[in-house]
């Protein structure tokens, strides 16, 4: 089988993906279910007080959040890009929630993918477009 050109690293949290090659596999379908090409994927798993450093550094936005994504590619139909995901927005959301840990941290991971597919949430008819698609990807996920 073929590496997949994704990649999990950690910045301030000790944290490790479970199932990594099922959910390299999982987004990588992802990608190829919208024609997508795969040319580097980075998800970034970091604390609070990180995230919330580069919101207000890069996005003007003094507010936590549990996902930023960076859109690295010069071409269309190409992902190639960073997402920066908060383990303390994950586990604080799952429990909001009541889910698991590791189910919304799959929801986020889609989340930030799903902006480099080229959907966004500004609007609420956005949102709900972006959450309808979020869970498509959560259902292959499962499958």
């Amino acid at each position: 089988m073929q590496e997949l050109p994704i990649e999990f690293f950690t910045e301030e949290v000790d944290f490790e993906v479970k199932n990594e090659e099922k959910v390299k596999e999982w987004l990588s379908e992802i990608i190829s279910k919208y024609s997508f090409e795969l040319e580097s994927l980075n998800y970034i798993f970091c604390s609070d007080e990180y995230l919330h450093q580069m919101n207000v550094e890069y996005l003007e936005h003094d507010t936590l959040t549990d996902v930023i994504t960076f859109d690295n590619s010069d071409f269309e139909g190409v992902i190639e890009g960073d997402v920066f995901i908060s383990i303390d927005r994950i586990v604080d959301n799952a429990a909001t929630f009541n889910i698991t840990p590791e189910e919304e941290l799959h929801r986020v991971m889609a989340h930030g993918l799903l902006h480099l597919l080229g959907f966004d949430d500004k609007s609420p008819e956005k949102q709900t477009i972006m959450r309808s698609k979020e869970n498509e990807c959560l259902e292959l996920f499962k499958l």
